[in-house]
């Protein structure tokens, strides 16, 4: 678990993946490093299914973290095994192979850098 400074604040991005689009998860605010502690995925529809996920940083480089990442029929997962830093300006996005059968919840922490 991460050490809270004052003036850190605790999020939740969430997203029901409707469609096979690369979505946006969550960005990381100017002026703040953001430690994602948590990205789980579940799989509500009862058919197994895939999930990529990738940073975009500020020059718009795309880095996958996960790549087909398969997620079991009604399966919840944890991605993470570690804290992910992510930088101001970066982008965490999600894409699922069939829409309508996922949805991601990350916890994250934003600090002042």
């Amino acid at each position: 678990m991460t050490a809270l400074q004052t003036s850190s604040a605790l999020k939740v991005a969430r997203v029901d993946l409707t469609t096979t689009n690369n979505t946006t998860l969550y960005t990381a605010p100017s002026r703040y490093d953001s430690i994602v502690e948590s990205i789980i995925v579940s799989e509500d529809s009862g058919n197994a299914d895939t999930i990529n996920v990738t940073i975009t940083d500020a020059a718009s480089a795309v880095f996958n973290l996960f790549k087909l990442k398969s997620i079991s029929a009604n399966g919840t997962v944890e991605l993470l095994s570690r804290d992910l830093l992510l930088v101001a300006g970066d982008i965490l996005k999600v894409q699922a192979a069939t829409a309508n059968r996922l949805h991601v919840v990350a916890s994250i922490t934003e600090i002042p850098s």
